[in-house]
Order: structure tokens, then C-alpha cells, then sequence
């Protein structure tokens, strides 16, 4: 029976990454403004065979380092150019991280530290704890549009995810066990299989002390994660970990232990080479870009117009994360964490709920003190708060009934209807928004009747409905008051519903009105170019056309801007292709209709041949 269950949760765990992160990965191109930059940075390395400098539209890259740009390159190479491969990175990240949140929570997911201590594991409340983490980090809409985004993102999340859980795995199989050696201890027979006879024994560390298999795996995981966005990767890693060692009041005992020597020089092993390498190729150009405007200055200023007020992470995790986001509150509070003297005494198995604070904790603090703000900054805690979430209700749905209140009085059950109330609340909103979510879209210069051709495909009753029947079987549970534990049930069918029915058809929709148009004109524009003959865009800055023509595109957004560049750069052809809006180029330099040749329209865009002398003064 036993094996026939962990079967089943294995079931359960691949239909859950296969819907969330490869059903139709490739169904829709690339979506402009990020994804294309990578994607074509990639392809490029294919081409060039320069594997150090990232190059797009022939200018040199330096917004992230390498990792991501190799991983798609690869896939390049075994899949072909295309959404698919390029996109591809990320999703075997989210599925990556996600497993390791089902193994961490499979082990050490004790719902309380006195399960913890028990000679005898709850098999079904760990089991329960791995399934609803994997789930959660899997099934919310940031990890969902990042694992299926060709950009670094999602990269950087699963390597900073893998490099924490890494370290709580040392951290635990580290600890001497104070459990007896029974057959059936879950928590003995883990040791045992991770850890070496020294580390069994409980042996003195030192600085060259060498990493145990779970040390090992953070600074192998912490140095990918450098290699995948910077310096943030070991950062927050470190940062997350200063606030647990400090917790628990063993900061130096935890810094020998880890063998810090022998793992930081694995560490460099890992992340110098490419930086090197990198500096001797571009000099201080790299140094500015990388190091000074991309890192420095999104932390200690306003880069891109992204800036927010200092609350604005509460309402992204909030939304984020919905509809699990509303029992976070009552989640964290389940932990005690103020309780500090009581914790330092448990043992190190039954820490994950405090270690995945901490890791919430240190993230959310960073990016909110950052001046630069966006929402994918949050992406990296998400897994801790699934970890959070997790262990709150695989205890509350394995709890004895019998030892329950027999209703949920608001005297003792205050923070389960408080989150119930705000879970009703939210269903009802997302109701209503996506009922009149037709009239919410504002205008797009991309796409003008967007909002009217988005009501024509009726997905709003979809999702109005979806969220409509969840508010009142929300209602109906917390009216029989007895029946609270199935609100989780409740959620996870709603959200996988609007995902398959509201949320996949609306992204192919997007794609069809905003990005096939630019792809059915560099489709024309491969067959139609001349030799030598320049690429431009007028009043838009779309790097998919640059992708899927896979050739150089010059972006203008004013005559003089056409005059300059074809000066500066001036192009043996008589001709040049230009992509506009419909009327703008042709207004712009007072072109008659036999001036040009129309080679085609799509949606916003017009594709125009203009002789080149017609363009200059």
C-alpha cells in the first residue's frame, strides 16, 4: 500500500509540471518587449560561435550573464529556432525547483516539531506537505508566466530555490541524530543515506572542513545562479541564511560546518571564468553596464521607469500568489517564530518552517528596500512560501478531528475564518474583474480594438463563471463552519479550471492580436528582401522582428531618426523595408501611393518598399 501511494503522489507530481510548465509551450510566439532580446542573444551565440559575449541586433548584451543564453543556445541546436527551445530553460527550472520543494517537504515537512521528535514519522502529513508544496509553487500565476517566458528569471528562481533547499538538506543530515536508529524513522534512514560516518557521528567542523552532499549542492546551485543573473544569486542565498543562522544563534558554528574554504572555491570555480573572460573581451565597458547599471544602480535608483511605492511587494505577492496568498498570514502565524528560545531547542529536522521564513523574509526585504522595482523580483521567494503554506495545511487536514473545536467560532478560530472571509472575498473579485475585464483594457497602439475583440471570444463568462461557482461553494463551506478543510480542495480545482479553460485560450489569443502579425510580416520579409537590403520599424521597438527575421532591424521613430541612420550607415541598396503603422510612414515622408510598393498589412503594422532617395533630404 505504501509504495502504491508514493506511485501515486509520483502521478500526481508529473500531471502537475506537465500541465503547469510543457502543455503547449510552444502553441504561441515570442512575446515582445524581454523575451525576443534573449532568445535572438542566443541564437546569435549559435551563429557566431561566440559563446562569451552576448550580442543582439549587432550590439553587444550585457543585461545578464551567460547561463541562460548557453542552456537556450543548446536547445537550439537540438530542437531548431523556435519558441519551443528558447523557452524551454525555464520550464525545466520551474520542474526542477518544484521537485525540490516535494523532496525537502517529503522529508522535513513536519507539520510540528513534535511530529518532528516522534520515533515514528507521519508518513501521510509529509506525503500531504510534499504534494500541496508542489503544487502551490507550481500552480500561481508568477511561476507560471516565468516558467513559460524564454528570460533569466525563472532560471535564477530554481537555482537560488535548489541552492537554499541544498543547504537545509546539509543543514539537517549535518545534525548528530538524537533519534533512535529505528528501521522505521524516516529521519534516521535520510541520514543515513546522505551523510558520510563522520557526519553520522556528529564530528567537530573547522573552515576546510569538506561540504557534506547537501553543503555541496548550495555553492553548486548558489554558483549557477550567478552565472544566471549575478551577483544577486549568492546575495540573497547569503543574506537568507545570515537571518537563520542568527535565529538560531549558531552564525559562526554554521559558517565552519559548511566548509566554507573548500565550498567558496568551488564557488569561484564555478562563476570567476566566465566573468574573466568576459572583462578581457569588452574591458571596462562591461564592468559599467553589468556591474554599475544593471546591478548597482537597479538597487540604489529608479532604472527603466520602474519605480513603486515601498508596499508594492505586498500587493505582488498578495496577487501573485492568489488564491494561496490568503492563508500566508495564518500560515506564518502558525509557526511561533516569536517563540525564539523554544525553537533553539528543537532539532534541526523540524527548522524548515523558520528556515523558509527566514528565505521569505531576507527576499522581500531586499527587493522592498530596492529602489528599482518590478514584480518578477519576487519570483525567488515564491517556493518558501509554498513551503510556508504547505506545512500549515498538510497539519490541518491530517489533524484529529476529534481533538478539533466542533466549529470554527471566530473566539478560537479568529485567523482560519479571517482567511476564509478573505478567500470569498477574493473569488468574488475575480469574478466581477474578469466579467467587465473587456472595458478594463486600456488602448494599445499594438492592438487598438483590443478590448472588443477580446469580448467577442466570451472567455470573461468563462472566468466569471469559474470564479463565480468557487464564491459560492466558498460561501457554503464557511457557512457549515465544519467543513473548512475543504477550501483548499476548492481553490486548487478553480485555479486549475481558469487555467485550462480561461487562461490558456486567452494567452493564444493575445498572441494572435498582438505578435502573429509581426511574424506573418518577417515571414514576407525573408522572402521579399533584396540583397543588402535594410530592415526598418517605425514608432515601435519590437525585437521579435529581429528574431524571426534573423536579421539586423534599425529602429526609427521620426524622419530625422531614417535620415541619420541611413547617413551614418549608408547601405549600398536603392531600397529599404520599413514596418509601420498603416499611413504613418507614408505621412511621415509625404509619400504618394506611387511612391512605395505595399507588400503587405497585418493587423497594426504595414510592410513598405521605399526607394532609398526618396527617405533623405
Amino acid at each position: 500500500m505504501a509504495n502504491n501511494k508514493k506511485y501515486w503522489y509520483i502521478a500526481g507530481l508529473s500531471f502537475v509540471c506537465v500541465l503547469a510548465f510543457i502543455w503547449q509551450l510552444g502553441s504561441t510566439g515570442l512575446v515582445d518587449e524581454t523575451e525576443p532580446l534573449f532568445a535572438e542573444a542566443a541564437r546569435q551565440m549559435t551563429v557566431t560561435g561566440d559563446w562569451i559575449t552576448p550580442y543582439f541586433n549587432g550590439e553587444t548584451r550585457f543585461d545578464k550573464p551567460p547561463l541562460i543564453y548557453w542552456l537556450m543556445a543548446i536547445a537550439y541546436n537540438i530542437l531548431g529556432v523556435n519558441a519551443w527551445a528558447a523557452r524551454l530553460p525555464s520550464a525545466i527550472a520551474a520542474i526542477a525547483l518544484t521537485l525540490g520543494v516535494f523532496l525537502v517537504l517529503r522529508y522535513w515537512g513536519y507539520g510540528t516539531p513534535k511530529a518532528a521528535k516522534s520515533p515514528t514519522p507521519p508518513h501521510q502529513q509529509l506525503w500531504l506537505a510534499a504534494a500541496i508544496g508542489a503544487t502551490l509553487n507550481a500552480f500561481n500565476i508568477q511561476t507560471l508566466v516565468w516558467a513559460r517566458t524564454g528570460v533569466s528569471d525563472m532560471l535564477l528562481s530554481a537555482c537560488m530555490g535548489l541552492s537554499l533547499i541544498s543547504f537545509f538538506w546539509g543543514y539537517v543530515i549535518a545534525e548528530k541524530p538524537k533519534l533512535p536508529a529505528d528501521s522505521t524513522s524516516e529521519v534516521s534512514n535520510t541520514q543515513s543515506a546522505f551523510a558520510t560516518d563522520k557526519e553520522r557521528k556528529g564530528k567537530n567542523h573547522s573552515w576546510f572542513s569538506v561540504p557534506n552532499k547537501g553543503y555541496l549542492g548550495f555553492y553548486i546551485f548558489a554558483g549557477l545562479a550567478v552565472l544566471a543573473k549575478g551577483p544577486v544569486g549568492i546575495v540573497l542565498p547569503g543574506l537568507s541564511l545570515i537571518i537563520f543562522s542568527l535565529y538560531f544563534g549558531n552564525f559562526w558554528k554554521l559558517l565552519r560546518e559548511v566548509g566554507v574554504v573548500i565550498g567558496g572555491a568551488i564557488f569561484f570555480l564555478i562563476t570567476i571564468p566566465w566573468y574573466v573572460l568576459v572583462t578581457l573581451a569588452n574591458g571596462q565597458t562591461y564592468i559599467d553596464s553589468f556591474f554599475g547599471y544593471h546591478n548597482f544602480e537597479r538597487f540604489t535608483g529608479v532604472v527603466n521607469n520602474h519605480a513603486a511605492p515601498w508596499y508594492f511587494y505586498f500587493l505582488v505577492v498578495f496577487v501573485g500568489f492568489l488564491p494561496w496568498s490568503v492563508y500566508l498570514p495564518l500560515a506564518i502565524a502558525r509557526l511561533r517564530f516569536w517563540r525564539r528560545s523554544y525553537w533553539q531547542q528543537q532539532p534541526r529536522h523540524s527548522h524548515l518552517g523558520i528556515f523558509a521564513l527566514a528565505w521569505f523574509v531576507a527576499i522581500f526585504g531586499f527587493f522592498t528596500i530596492a529602489v528599482t522595482k518590478l514584480p518578477s523580483y519576487t519570483l525567488p521567494l515564491l517556493p518558501a512560501t509554498a513551503i510556508i503554506v504547505a506545512l500549515f495545511w498538510s497539519e490541518e487536514l491530517t489533524r484529529d478531528l476529534e481533538k478539533s473545536p466542533p466549529h470554527l467560532d471566530f473566539k478560537r478560530n479568529w485567523g482560519r475564518l479571517m482567511s476564509g472571509g478573505l478567500n470569498l472575498i477574493v473569488a468574488i473579485a475575480m469574478t466581477i474583474a474578469i466579467f467587465i475585464s473587456p472595458n478594463l483594457i486600456g488602448y494599445d497602439p499594438v492592438a487598438p480594438n483590443f478590448g472588443e475583440l477580446f469580448a467577442e471570444t466570451g472567455l470573461q463568462w468563462r472566468g466569471a463563471m469559474v470564479w463565480g461557482l468557487t464564491s459560492v461553494a466558498i460561501a457554503l463551506l464557511l457557512w457549515r463552519k465544519k467543513t473548512w478543510r475543504w477550501l483548499l480542495p476548492v481553490n486548487l480545482i478553480a485555479f486549475t479550471l481558469f487555467l485550462a479553460v480561461v487562461l490558456t485560450p486567452a494567452l493564444d489569443f493575445v498572441d494572435r492580436v498582438r505578435q502573429e502579425p509581426i511574424r506573418d510580416l518577417a515571414a514576407i520579409i525573408v522572402e521579399e528582401q533584396q540583397p543588402n537590403e535594410p530592415i526598418f520599424m517605425m514608432g515601435f521597438r519590437k525585437p521579435t522582428l529581429v528574431f524571426y527575421t534573423q536579421k539586423p532591424v534599425r529602429y526609427v521613430y521620426a524622419q530625422d531618426d531614417t535620415q541619420a541612420s541611413l547617413t551614418q550607415n549608408p547601405t549600398p541598396s536603392d531600397t529599404v523595408l520599413m514596418v509601420g503603422q498603416p499611413t504613418g510612414i507614408t505621412n511621415a515622408f509625404n509619400l504618394q501611393p506611387d511612391e512605395y510598393q505595399d507588400l503587405g498589412q497585418r493587423g497594426a503594422y504595414q510592410l513598405v518598399r521605399i526607394e532609398k532617395d526618396r527617405l533623405l533630404p
